[in-house]
């Protein structure tokens, strides 16, 4: 059984080494070689680490737990630290508040059982009781992760240039505009 939970301080040496072994395997031929190598669970580990001592930020970091082999996965959310173009000024006639996904990996022997959906819902969740009501998420532009997240509703809004161990990387963002909706796969809505 897999639950999803609040991270806590004991975790950050596990997301750590989530957050490296989905880079190095999703990532690669999309990032360059050297930043994929580059990267260390102790590195990781230890921003986590900071991550998860500091109260406002914990407040966004969620894991995957399975009983058995610990943490599988983990998400992470705040305010949106670059709004891209796409999004609108106001909902309603009020301004709108934006958050965002920092963070949402899953193991690759964990994926497609529904923990990165389950993991999404939450974030959404945390960020509509901060006052959110729309949020967004930036990726790769290759990462072929994002027909997950089209296939959760997610809205293509924007997109910029990143420079990535010297490499200039295409990235996307998609955005849900009402975190009040119920995120359900659009092909299982279908079906009903």
């Amino acid at each position: 059984m897999i639950r999803i939970r609040r991270a806590g301080r004991n975790d950050a040496a596990a997301i750590g080494r989530v957050h490296v072994e989905t880079w190095q395997s999703t990532y690669a031929g999309l990032l360059p070689d050297v930043l994929l190598v580059a990267m260390s669970d102790v590195r990781q580990s230890a921003w986590w680490s900071r991550a998860l001592a500091d109260p406002g930020e914990a407040r966004g970091i969620f894991v995957a737990d399975d009983q058995e082999m610990g943490v599988v996965g983990f998400g992470s959310c705040g305010p949106v630290r670059d709004p891209p173009e796409g999004l609108p000024g106001g909902l309603d006639g009020r301004e709108i508040r934006v958050g965002e996904v920092y963070t949402l990996y899953v193991e690759p022997d964990f994926q497609n059982r529904g923990l990165g959906r389950r993991l999404l819902d939450v974030l959404f969740r945390q960020l509509k009781a901060d006052g959110c009501d729309t949020a967004v998420l930036w990726m790769l532009a290759d990462n072929p992760t994002r027909f997950f997240y089209e296939g959760l509703g997610g809205e293509r809004v924007g997109e910029r240039i990143d420079t990535m161990a010297g490499a200039d990387v295409e990235e996307v963002a998609y955005a849900w505009r009402d975190l009040a909706r119920p995120l359900i796969r659009r092909r299982l809505a279908a079906e009903d």
